[in-house]
């Protein structure tokens, strides 16, 4: 009888031992996921802020390119000028050699994602923008953008460079 006693004992510390070991193997379990999902949540946040430690490098460099673009576009209207005046016979091969190399640093641009900011008749957002100037528009709704000053610039959802604008009032 003894022997048979021992065993239910025997099969009772089993069970508890079981039931222990089940539970440490779900604290286990339970805290390897977690430290897995923090490991990949970190990889993800390293790899997004080496992106934008590049972004920023970048944008340096894009922001120099954009004051060029800008000049060029001010002598392109000035170019204009003298393209309207008859006695500048000759000067559409200067002018189209310019507009070429502002086409080719836009297309720079545009290959690394640069893209204009849309203003012009949209509604004026300090996130995009800085207004210079409220000017009165009978035609148009307050706070709708009448005029660009310097163009803005954005690279997917980050501004490098906010537009200059006059606003209706």
């Amino acid at each position: 009888m003894e022997h048979k006693e021992d065993k239910k004992l025997n099969i009772k510390d089993l069970e508890k031992k079981f039931i222990e070991c089940e539970k440490k193997r779900d604290e286990y379990l339970t805290g390897w996921q977690r430290a897995r999902a923090d490991y990949l949540n970190n990889k993800k946040n390293e790899a997004e802020r080496a992106g934008n430690l590049i972004f920023f490098a970048q944008s340096e460099i894009i922001l120099e390119i954009i004051s060029v673009l800008d000049n060029f576009e001010k002598a392109e209207q000035e170019i204009q000028k003298f393209l309207d005046d008859d006695s500048c016979v000759g000067f559409e091969n200067f002018y189209n050699g310019f507009t070429q190399i502002k086409k080719q640093m836009r297309e720079i641009l545009k290959n690394y994602e640069i893209e204009e900011i849309k203003t012009i008749g949209e509604k004026f957002s300090p996130d995009f923008a800085e207004a210079i100037e409220e000017i009165k528009e009978e035609d148009k709704d307050a706070g709708i953008i009448v005029e660009e000053i310097e163009k803005g610039y954005k690279f997917k959802d980050k501004i490098i460079r906010p537009a200059k604008v006059k606003v209706a009032k």
